[in-house]
C-alpha cells in the first residue's frame, strides 16, 4: 500500500515536471532584453562599412534553411536605423513585427574591446555583439540567461557584459537569434 502512493505522487510530481519543461525552455530562449543600455547616450560615430543590406540563411524551429535580411541605415551622426525582414515568422510571438518588418533603431558600444549594438525595438532594448570581419557581418544577441544579476541600471548593464566577454571563453549568445556571416546585397 505505502508503494503505491509513493508511486502516485511521484507520478504526479514528473507529471508537472515535464509539463513546465517547455515553458522553462521557451523562457531562456529568448535574447536578452532590457529598459537599460550599454551607455546613457550614443558616442561612438556610425561607420559608413555597415550600412546596407545584409543577408543570411537562418534555421527555422522545423529545420528549415530560409532568407534573412538585415538592412541598416544611418539616422545620424551615432545610430542607425536597423530593419530585420524575410523569414521572421518565429518572432511572431513577441509583438515585435509591424507588416512583414521588425524596425528600429541602434547605436555602438565598446565593452572590453568588443562591439556591441545596443537596438532598441518597442521600448525594449537587445543587445547583440557585431562583428566585421572579411566582409561579411555577424549579430550576436545575448541570451536572456547571460547573467544571473538583477540589471538596475546602465552602469550595471555595462559591468555585467563586460564581466561575461571577461570572464567566458565563449559569450552565451541566443543561437536561434543569431544572424551569422551575413553578406552585403542590394
Amino acid at each position: 500500500m505505502i508503494k503505491r502512493i509513493y508511486i502516485r505522487g511521484f507520478s504526479s510530481r514528473l507529471y508537472h515536471y515535464l509539463l513546465f519543461f517547455p515553458v522553462i525552455i521557451f523562457l531562456y530562449g529568448c535574447p536578452f532584453s532590457s529598459a537599460y543600455k550599454l551607455d546613457d547616450d550614443p558616442n561612438i560615430y556610425t561607420e559608413d562599412v555597415l550600412l546596407g543590406n545584409w543577408a543570411t540563411m537562418i534555421t527555422t524551429k522545423s529545420g528549415r534553411q530560409l532568407p534573412a535580411k538585415m538592412i541598416l541605415g544611418k539616422k545620424n551622426d551615432t545610430e542607425y536605423t536597423i530593419a530585420f525582414t524575410g523569414y521572421i515568422s518565429d518572432l511572431e510571438v513577441y509583438n515585435v513585427i509591424t507588416n512583414d518588418t521588425i524596425k528600429g533603431t541602434a547605436f555602438m558600444s565598446t565593452v572590453a574591446g568588443r562591439q556591441f549594438l545596443n537596438i532598441g525595438i518597442k521600448e525594449q532594448n537587445y543587445i547583440a555583439e557585431l562583428v566585421y570581419r572579411d566582409n561579411k557581418l555577424s549579430l550576436l544577441p545575448l541570451a536572456e540567461k547571460f547573467t544571473a544579476k538583477y540589471i538596475m541600471s546602465n552602469e550595471d548593464l555595462r559591468l555585467a557584459v563586460e564581466v561575461h566577454v571577461k570572464t567566458r571563453v565563449s559569450p552565451v549568445y541566443d543561437d536561434p537569434f543569431c544572424l551569422r556571416d551575413m553578406v552585403r546585397v542590394k
